[in-house]
Formats: structure tokens, sequence, C-alpha cells
């Protein structure tokens, strides 16, 4: 079985080419649906405990979660460690899980993959990336952004042209739906050399 890791800065069109690869029949296992889970689930109460008043009717709200942690790297990391193993245990059942089905290749969305240091668990690397100006438009589209946000965000992530030259595969979402979907049929191919039909 290929684990392909599937990444990019903020804005890129990660989750849209996730769906691509859905559409290819490329089960993905997206970390950021996995964290809306946990903090519906076995993350709240120890978030709770860690930053208290964080959870509401026992769901982590994420606007009063980001108060405390954003701008402080001391809260951030304890959040991090915190969340980043229950994320990285909920991708191993998923891999398991494929393994025992006979999946061809499997794909793990992973937001902050080379922030995080996850290289290792994947075995190759696709990188989202779109011009800075597209990505600048989409960001401060979305509800509640700001300049001052996008900046603190960019701030964390490993430059788009570093994430480039470490990866294996390029797709560039700024070229259109079309060329991204084309995009996402040769890395498939060139992984297992068809359309992979899933168990």
């Amino acid at each position: 079985m290929i684990i392909l890791g599937l990444t990019g800065s903020i804005g890129m069109g990660k989750s849209t080419t996730a769906a691509m690869f859905r559409e290819q029949g490329v089960p993905v296992h997206d970390s950021d649906e996995a964290v809306h889970r946990l903090y519906a689930g076995a993350a709240a109460p120890l978030i709770e405990a860690a930053f208290p008043g964080t959870v509401v009717n026992g769901v982590v709200d994420r606007a009063r979660l980001t108060g405390h942690v954003l701008g402080k790297p001391e809260a951030l990391k304890r959040l991090e460690g915190i969340v980043h193993p229950m994320v990285r245990a909920d991708a191993a059942a998923f891999v398991e899980r494929h393994r025992s089905a006979g999946t061809p290749v499997i794909v793990l969305d992973i937001p902050l993959l080379f922030e995080t240091h996850s290289r290792e668990r994947v075995d190759k690397v696709v990188v989202v990336t779109a011009p800075a100006e597209v990505q600048r438009a989409r960001v401060l589209a979305r509800p509640g952004m700001t300049e001052e946000k996008f900046a603190g965000i960019l701030r964390l992530q490993v430059p788009d042209a570093e994430k480039r030259r470490k990866a294996d595969f390029v797709i560039d979402t700024g070229q259109g739906m079309d060329a991204a979907r084309s995009a996402v049929s040769e890395v498939v191919r060139a992984v297992c050399g068809e359309s992979p039909a899933t168990p």
C-alpha cells in the first residue's frame, strides 16, 4: 500500500484537492475532520483541564480556544501536545484498516506535515500550492480572518517554496479546477498505474 501525504499552506486548496482524490476512489484521512471529532469527544476534557472555559456543552469552542493560544507559543505547544498524538492515533487506525483491506493507495491529509516532522509517516508527499496573491485572496475572504491573523498563521508554517522543494508531487490549484483534477489523476496513475478500486 502506498501512503500519500497531502499538505499545503493555508488557502492553497488542500481540502478541494483531498476531495478530488476521493473522486478518484482514493480513501482520505482528514486531520482537520479528526480534530473536529476529537474536540467533540475524547480531547474535550483534556483541553478544558489545560485551558479552563474553552469547552461548552462538552464541545471545544474553537473561538475561545484560539483566544488562549494565538500568539502564545507555550500555550500552542501545550495544545499540540494534547491533540497531535490523538490525531496520529486516529490516522494510524485508518492506515491499518486499509492495509488489512488491501487498499492500493491512501491519502493522509496532514496540514502541518513538515511542521510536525511527519514525513516519515508517508511514502510520498503531495504539496498543494497556488500563487501568493490567490492564496491571500482566498484566506482573507474567510469569515473572521484579518491581515494580522493571516500573517500570524504564515509565520507558523514552513514557506510554500520550501514545501514545494521537498515534495514528490506538486499540484497547483491556481490554474483552475480542471487542471487540478488532471494533476490529481496523474499522481494516482504515477503511484498505482491506474485508478484504484476501493475495496
